[in-house]
């Protein structure tokens, strides 16, 4: 027996014995069999420590060898990476007939390509707990094929409403990803959508999920794009802006267009009506446009009546134009707050003539489109929406017949198409305010465009005193004086400074005397404070009275000083004489208009100096 076992591991006697043994070295690890052969010998052999030692270099040899491997393998992948040619990259588009067949693009070409079954077996046990997502993507389809937006037909007998043609073992492609192929054309990975890529505006919405895109700023170079996944139920709109893939297939991204938030006022003044003073006609005017149709909308539709479209303010400058315009913000303001009961700020565009004016060829224009457009999509919420236009004879001035170019050669058909051309302008008003409405187009002002126009003249004396009851309101501290003569009735001492200040101001005397016009029927008519008097310049009094009273309070160092007839009588008399200006007789015309005179009866004006009491010489004339 010993014998047999030597032989086993020693070479064979002759050809005989090598076919009968079968030496299993390919079969077993020499460590394990050295390991056997160690439990095997005996405990007081003396080879025994030999063959502790031989496993011992053996165990370190086989770690050697492992590693060695393992450096081999990484050298043969770094090797078979740095060696093989490059993938391209292109963009999915649809899923084909075949489940593993699927339509992609590689810049203008399209390919029908095979997937790696490898890749979605990869992906199915990476985790399996997105096939209930799939599965979920599969059934949106109802029960009919779908690519790139594009309606494949009914769905055939055991795709179960699959969108195409869905793999069977993975995740789904989404429309638009970022797909690896290889040099056969074979899809072997998904990179999922480019973080990158040119931003277009979409000029149109068609069906099948797909849109017209310009690719020019002019609008004159277009093309036919499909929606990713993301995007098939995104509320797209014309004017929008996308992010398409490098390859102009896929649309990735919405970019809403943002509000023109600078046409709409952020922060709408606290102005009731009860804060104007003297401007009963057109405050009635606006009122009924605005709370009409909100109260009464059933009137309204009964009689076929549509809310005013246009109102014109015009007059003098200072007499409350632009004043009412933010009283009309902030009214409209309280209506909608108190139907919706939310702070409503939107429904009030004010904007500011000589803004619009710009140097460039057509952005006037396109401005003009733009809060228009607007306009139109507030009005489509339901509310009534004002554009309020400040200065408007800046933009809207009479067109010129002769060969010059003038921008509202361009401009005024502009604004008159979006008033009232094709496209209807419902619950628009448009509410302009102008010092010289002569200068407006008539096209403008005709009726259907501006229904209204109301003059903003200047106050008269009971009006002049509303006003300036409203800068001096109770909240003005008062001299201690006049308050003691009314037995501390301050409200009484208030009224009496008002009256006696209104009879200073609408006194007709030499003092007064302000302006000499000399008419073409040979007559000649003075004008005094009272006739050239305006809101802005009642405001103007008050607020110099004030900076009388605190000077005075600061030299007496006295914090009960208040505003006294003294204060008030010398502001007006200030006020007036830095007026004391006005112009050469070249624009002599202009000044006429705002002093309510026709030019055709004036043969001129000339101030009158009040120290004097004479008419000023001309080099007094600025």
């Amino acid at each position: 027996m010993p014998k047999d076992r030597d032989r086993r591991f020693d070479e064979p006697e002759d050809e005989d014995d090598s076919a009968q043994w079968t030496l299993p070295e390919t079969q077993l690890r020499a460590l394990g069999l050295l390991t056997e052969i160690i439990r095997m010998t005996p405990r007081n052999d003396p080879r025994l420590d030999h063959l502790l030692l031989l496993r011992h270099q053996l165990e370190v040899d086989e770690t050697q060898l492992e590693e060695a491997q393992k450096v081999i393998a990484e050298f043969e992948e770094a090797y078979t990476k740095l060696t093989s040619p490059a993938n391209r990259i292109g963009v999915f588009l649809s899923y084909l007939d075949d489940p593993d067949t699927v339509q992609i693009a590689l810049g203008d070409q399209e390919y029908v390509a095979n997937v790696d079954p490898k890749l979605f077996k990869a992906e199915g046990e990476k985790g399996r707990g997105g096939e209930g997502e799939t599965a979920g993507r599969r059934q949106e389809a109802g029960g009919r094929r779908q690519g790139a937006g594009i309606d494949l037909g009914p769905a055939r007998p055991g795709e179960s409403g699959q969108i195409g043609r869905q793999p069977q073992s993975g995740s789904t492609f989404k429309v638009g990803t970022r797909v690896k192929v290889n040099e056969a054309f074979t899809v072997i990975g998904d990179l999922g959508y480019h973080p990158g890529g040119p931003l277009v505006k979409i000029s149109d919405i068609i069906d099948e999920g797909r849109l017209r895109v310009s690719m020019d700023s002019q609008g004159t170079q277009s093309r036919i794009i499909y929606r990713s996944d993301d995007l098939k139920e995104a509320n797209l709109k014309p004017g929008d802006e996308v992010r398409v893939e490098p390859n102009f297939k896929v649309a990735l991204e919405h970019f809403p267009v943002k509000e023109t938030r600078e046409y709409f006022l952020e922060d709408v003044p606290e102005l009731p009506w009860s804060k104007i003073g003297g401007q009963e006609e057109a405050i009635e005017v606006i009122k009924d446009a605005i709370e009409l149709p909100l109260l009464h909308p059933e009137l309204f539709a009964r009689f076929e009546k549509r809310p005013l479209k246009g109102i014109l303010l015009f007059g003098p400058p200072g007499c409350g134009k632009t004043l009412i315009g933010k009283a009309t913000a902030y009214n409209l303001t309280c209506e909608y707050r108190e139907r919706t009961h939310k702070d409503v700020k939107e429904y009030f565009m004010s904007i500011s003539g000589p803004k619009i004016l710009n140097m460039w060829l057509g952005e006037s224009e396109r401005m003009v489109r733009e809060i228009f457009g607007t306009a139109r999509e507030k009005a489509k919420e339901g509310f009534l929406v004002f554009l309020f236009i400040d200065e408007a004879e800046s933009i809207l001035r009479t067109r010129s017949s002769g060969r010059w170019l003038n921008i509202s050669n361009t401009v005024v058909p502009q604004f008159c198409a979006e008033m009232d051309g094709l496209i209807g302008l419902e619950n628009v008003v448009v509410m302009l305010t102008s010092n010289r409405p002569d200068y407006i187009d008539p096209a403008i002002l005709r009726p259907e465009r501006i229904d209204r126009k109301v003059k903003i003249g200047r106050p008269n004396r009971r009006s002049a005193r509303d006003i300036l009851a409203i800068y001096l309101h109770e909240n003005i501290p008062l001299d201690p004086a006049l308050i003691r003569e009314h037995k501390g009735d301050v409200s009484g001492a208030r009224d009496e400074l008002i009256d006696l200040a209104i009879d200073n101001l609408w006194r007709s005397n030499e003092e007064t005397e302000f302006l000499e016009v000399f008419l073409r029927s040979g007559s000649t008519e003075i004008l005094h404070w009272k006739d050239l008097v305006s809101g802005a310049l009642i405001k103007s009094f008050v607020e110099r009275a004030k900076d009388f009273a605190i000077k005075r309070s600061i030299a007496n160092k006295s914090e009960t000083e208040g505003i006294t007839l003294e204060d008030l009588q010398k502001a007006i008399k200030v006020e007036y004489k830095e007026n004391e200006i006005f112009p050469k007789s070249d624009s002599q015309e202009d000044w006429l208009k705002l002093l309510d005179y026709d030019p055709e009866n004036v043969a001129t004006v000339r101030p009158i100096k009040a120290k004097k009491q004479m008419p000023a010489t001309r080099r007094n004339i600025i």
